[in-house]
């Protein structure tokens, strides 16, 4: 048995964004046009605005400087390593940036692992929502971003955020 998708398109100022919930309006995904592993509008999803009008209006808030961060209901799936490094990136701030390493370092990963770390990174099925876009290499470059570099600049850009290599962020306790 399929679980019905809900499915809705918003303009913004990085462009058209795809979201798609659940039933319950959780939101499962938050994709751009070329995006690397993006998501698009399949047969038998249902279009509906009712389950995005608060992340319409929150992202609108938030393209137009009023906002800094989301309160929305998200259900990515993914490994269990995958999780731990999405959550990692729902600790970095609004305006500040990290790295990939520091990321690994997050979550008790090895540095060897800084790779599998940048692959879940990539990976992330909610762009935005979930601040990837916030992750830049370790010399302080923008690397990887599956909805483009370009994209990944204006964000920070907005956000205010440095575009060189960021002060490490504070130990969470576990």
């Amino acid at each position: 048995m399929t679980t019905m998708t809900y499915w809705y398109e918003v303009d913004s100022a990085v462009g058209r964004l795809l979201l798609t919930a659940a039933p319950d309006g959780a939101l499962t995904s938050l994709s751009v046009p070329g995006q690397k592993g993006g998501r698009s509008v399949q047969d038998g999803w249902r279009h509906d605005a009712g389950p995005f009008r608060a992340a319409v209006e929150q992202l609108d808030a938030y393209f137009g400087g009023e906002s800094t961060g989301f309160r929305l209901p998200l259900r990515a799936e993914g490994t269990a390593f995958r999780e731990r490094v999405w959550a990692a990136l729902d600790e970095v701030p609004y305006g500040a940036t990290t790295t990939y390493g520091e990321i690994a370092a997050r979550i008790g990963a090895s540095r060897p692992a800084v790779r599998a770390v940048g692959g879940a990174i990539g990976a992330n099925p909610l762009l935005i929502l979930r601040p990837c876009h916030r992750v830049i290499g370790a010399d302080g470059s923008l690397t990887g971003y599956a909805g483009g570099l370009e994209r990944k600049t204006r964000l920070l850009a907005l956000e205010g955020a440095p575009l060189s290599r960021p002060a490490p962020l504070p130990a969470t306790p576990r």
